[in-house]
């Protein structure tokens, strides 16, 4: 239905608005009584043999929301009503900040991608605690990030703040240094910043009775000995795991589109063109580092064998995005359904 009847419609008009839309209508048809568990009834699959324990944490399936989705922490409530094992939110940073100048979202329908350049748009973190003070058993990851007029060297600070600020509000924390959409971050992947953002981190993190995991969000364009750095990084810092991958500034093989001027626009190239890409990343992380910390996969999972691919190739968990979007929350039901067929 989704794919026949709902797609179509919404894909005539602009992505970011029907973005907003969708979120407002959830959210609506969620305060009818009844439809929450009616739509829990259609997605949800419940089975014990769907949970897993992952740095700590007991997930009730291994399908979850990835960041970006619900950037402020105003739907997941309605959202986990899908299916998703976990939530996660953000990328929140310290102050609120409108992101970059629209238009800023693109479908490559033939590609079954999305190319964003949104900017960590969101309402700050304070904002998005107020609503996850709400939360009631919605497992929450808290993805953070730095103020696009924070210089690097200052960068530190705003991911404390952020740090600070969700620690009682969120399940694991998510550092997001890989997205292509702010100037000059992904420079804080190289091997000398990133360990001592992460210290820093694990630090302030051990300044609590109980520790939350934090891990650390990658993009699929680094190269073998970048990867081979964040394992070490990874094993130095003491970080709980590695989120692979966040979205690629590649273009490579792409299908021409109806618009040929989208494949131009610059951004992040989410969806199906990532699919091999991120698995590779979560097979030579998993095998290199002799399977020495948990991976969450993500990037074009499009369909239950996508989900097992990474599954296999060594992670623990997978998130969905551009999948979601282009096949329908279905998707989640049948990840878990395969990943139970698999069980038996």
């Amino acid at each position: 239905m989704y794919k026949l009847l709902i797609r179509p419609i919404l894909f005539w008009f602009d992505p970011e608005e029907v973005h907003y839309f969708s979120f407002s209508f959830i959210k609506f048809i969620c305060k009818i009584p009844f439809v929450p568990n009616i739509i829990k009834s259609i997605y949800e699959v419940k089975d014990s043999r769907l949970e897993r324990e992952v740095f700590g944490l007991k997930f009730k399936n291994p399908v979850g929301l990835a960041a970006g989705f619900d950037k402020d922490a105003k739907c997941y409530k309605e959202l986990s009503n899908f299916g998703f094992g976990f939530i996660e939110i953000g990328t929140l940073t310290p102050k609120p900040q409108d992101g970059n100048p629209k238009k800023r979202l693109f479908r490559l329908k033939k590609n079954n991608a999305i190319i964003n350049r949104m900017g960590f748009n969101n309402g700050g973190v304070d904002a998005a605690v107020l609503r996850l003070k709400k939360n009631k058993g919605v497992l929450i990851g808290g993805n953070i990030g730095k103020n696009k007029l924070t210089p690097n060297e200052d960068a530190i600070s705003d991911y404390l703040i952020c740090f600070d600020t969700l620690f009682d509000y969120v399940d694991y924390f998510v550092v997001n240094v890989s997205s292509p959409n702010t100037p000059n971050l992904r420079e804080l992947q190289e091997k000398k910043p990133l360990t001592e953002l992460l210290t820093k981190l694990e630090s302030r993190n051990s300044e609590h009775t109980t520790k939350k995991p934090i891990l650390l969000k990658i993009a699929p364009d680094l190269t073998n000995d970048q990867l081979l750095d964040i394992i070490d990084i990874v094993n130095e810092t003491k970080i709980a795991g590695v989120i692979a991958t966040n979205t690629t500034i590649s273009r490579e093989g792409l299908q021409t589109e109806n618009n040929p001027d989208v494949l131009g626009e610059i951004g992040g190239l989410s969806g199906k063109p990532l699919t091999k890409r991120s698995t590779e990343v979560i097979r030579f992380l998993s095998e290199k580092s002799n399977k020495a910390f948990p991976i969450i996969g993500v990037g074009g999972i499009h369909s239950d064998e996508d989900a097992l691919e990474k599954l296999e190739a060594g992670a623990s968990l997978v998130q969905l995005y551009t999948g979601f979007i282009y096949e329908g929350p279905k998707l989640v039901t049948e990840i878990n359904k395969k990943i139970l067929e698999k069980t038996l």
